[in-house]
């Protein structure tokens, strides 16, 4: 497992905002103000390889709490992210609370146990209905008391909309180290949200170039910007290029990647 963090000592948590996000690929988290959002420490623990069941993830969890002792202190808010593709999008207008599982079946392999939840996403009129690593939930719950959490992909939708100004289709891919979500927006306005799970460089170009054919996208006119888990040496990024001309990063404009040795559009769930 390595870790990768800035240095600096946190004195005080005071008004401060303790924001974790995890995966099957690791954990990190970040210390931000209460009031003006701005971001005063960030860590990173990846793991060596995915791991396989929830049970792993959460020794793993349990091992990073033992060892760093920010996560000890006492925050004002905690905040919790699951990053996982066990969700799907459903439009408010069709939307019924006691229908939750029959949502997800259709798209994942879910359990009579899994616990099965949802988050509002104002800003498209729609809930993000998503199954939690409930175990790791406890967890947290028995280090923090209570917190709010929400999906990863509800994060990301929120910030792209917020953010995005263009007025025609422009798509967002980011990345992961073994899957992406692909976001179309055309301004305020979500086309498509989805992930997928890639091992080659020809499976990540595949997606997106399946999602520019069926969105009628021209591969010589519309913007593409990545954020996450990717490089200008990545030979992700080298075929996307190949095949698509508009290619940009959207980086972050938190200070603290002054202190980071990290791009500034990566990490973009916590840092974007």
């Amino acid at each position: 497992m390595k870790k990768s963090s800035n240095n600096i000592s946190l004195k005080n948590t005071d008004n401060k905002i303790l924001s974790i996000q995890f995966s099957l690929d690791g954990f990190s988290f970040c210390v931000s103000d209460l009031f003006s959002k701005e971001i005063s420490y960030f860590a990173n623990y990846t793991f060596d390889e995915t791991v396989n069941s929830l049970e792993d993830l959460l020794e793993k969890i349990k091992t990073i709490f033992n060892e760093d002792p920010i996560l000890h202190y006492e925050f004002s808010e905690v905040f919790v992210i699951h990053q996982n593709s066990l969700n799907t999008l459903i439009p408010d207008a069709y939307f019924d609370e006691d229908s939750l599982n029959s949502y997800l079946e259709l798209n994942i392999k879910t359990l009579q146990t899994d616990l099965i939840t949802f988050d509002t996403i104002a800003e498209i009129e729609a809930k993000n209905v998503y199954v939690p690593y409930v175990n790791i939930n406890n967890y947290l719950f028995q280090n923090f008391g209570e917190f709010e959490y929400k999906h990863h992909t509800t994060i990301l939708l929120e910030k792209l909309i917020q953010k995005n100004e263009i007025e025609e289709k422009v798509m967002f891919v980011n990345v992961f180290k073994n899957t992406f979500d692909i976001v179309v927006l055309e301004n305020k306005k979500l086309i498509l949200s989805n992930s997928f799970s890639y091992q080659t460089k020809e499976d990540f170009i595949y997606y997106i170039l399946f999602v520019a054919e069926q969105l009628q996208l021209n591969n010589e006119e519309f913007k593409l910007y990545f954020t996450g888990e990717i490089t200008f040496e990545s030979e992700i990024y080298k075929i996307v290029y190949t095949y698509i001309k508009n290619v940009f990063f959207l980086e972050s404009s938190q200070p603290i990647f002054k202190e980071l040795d990290a791009e500034k559009h990566s990490n973009s769930i916590l840092l974007g």
